[in-house]
């Protein structure tokens, strides 16, 4: 049985391992304008006004720091409407102090990258129109590259600073792992997901449809791993459309692969070790 993710999957949850959850909530609360949903015990629950996705920081003071780079979060992508909300949110990030690591013009979207806290990495980004996407010449897919991003000029979209916006989405999420070839057979044999490019250099990027990308990995950080349980990524979850669940749970036995299965969810690890949930889409 082959699988194929279909459209309308789309990923939706993230969970954090978090030392200080006090300067985690003031960036990703406060400063970048997620709001606070629920506590339960040692998690909080937080999202857009939207609620498009949602970022789960689970409290573990004794937790030890991530290194980075290391095997596990690159970073969580947060994709903005357009332009001039993309710029409002980066002014309040440098009007914040938060740390900025640099700017990238991809060919398919503008994107600048910051860290938390904890050194978690967050890219900011809006997509240009699919008809300006840079396409290789053979096949399908893209061809994404990195190239300086005029910070200035996109700044001058907007005067104002102000947090995400109510209907930011999560946009992808981009993974250091252990092995490219191990990554694909994961997310691509396995979960279904279309290859989008194999071209840029020491990473391989996955989609659902014809998205540029919704999952990324690179063996940037040459295998070096943290130890056991260090802050950072520790699941992700994917809502996928109904009866898709069946269809993945029978292509999943087939390949012998180990699945945690609930009422209406699937979990598995990815290649860095991290929880992959799979939920219904609840009807609407």
């Amino acid at each position: 049985m082959t699988f194929h993710m279909p459209e309308g999957a789309s990923l939706t949850g993230i969970t954090l391992r978090v030392r200080n959850l006090e300067r985690m909530l003031t960036f990703w609360r406060d400063v970048l304008g997620l709001h606070e949903v629920t506590r339960e015990e040692a998690l909080v629950h937080l999202a857009p006004m939207g609620r498009e996705f949602t970022l789960s920081l689970w409290h573990c003071p004794d937790a030890p720091l991530r290194p980075h780079p290391s095997v596990g979060l690159y970073h969580i992508a947060l994709l903005l409407p357009n332009r001039a909300a993309l710029a409002a949110t980066i002014r309040r990030l440098l009007e914040s102090n938060a740390l900025f690591e640099g700017a990238s013009d991809h060919g398919v979207s503008e994107a600048l990258y910051f860290r938390d806290p904890e050194g978690n990495g967050l890219e900011l980004y809006r997509d240009r129109p699919r008809a300006q996407w840079p396409r290789p010449s053979r096949g399908p897919g893209v061809a994404m590259s990195t190239r300086p991003l005029n910070v200035e000029d996109l700044l001058r979209e907007t005067r104002e600073a102000r947090p995400l916006p109510s209907n930011t989405r999560f946009g992808h999420l981009h993974l250091h792992v252990p092995d490219l070839e191990v990554a694909e057979a994961f997310f691509a044999d396995l979960l279904g997901l279309n290859v989008t490019q194999r071209s840029y250099p020491r990473a391989r990027f996955f989609a659902v449809g014809d998205y540029h990308h919704h999952v990324g990995t690179n063996i940037w950080a040459r295998g070096r791993r943290a130890p056991g349980g260090a802050t950072g990524l520790v699941s992700y979850t994917w809502q996928v459309p109904e009866g898709t669940l069946e269809r993945l749970q029978t292509h999943l036995q087939d390949q012998g692969v180990e699945v945690q299965e609930g009422k209406a969810y699937l979990e598995l690890v990815d290649p860095t070790g991290s929880t992959v949930r799979l939920m219904a889409r609840n009807r609407s």
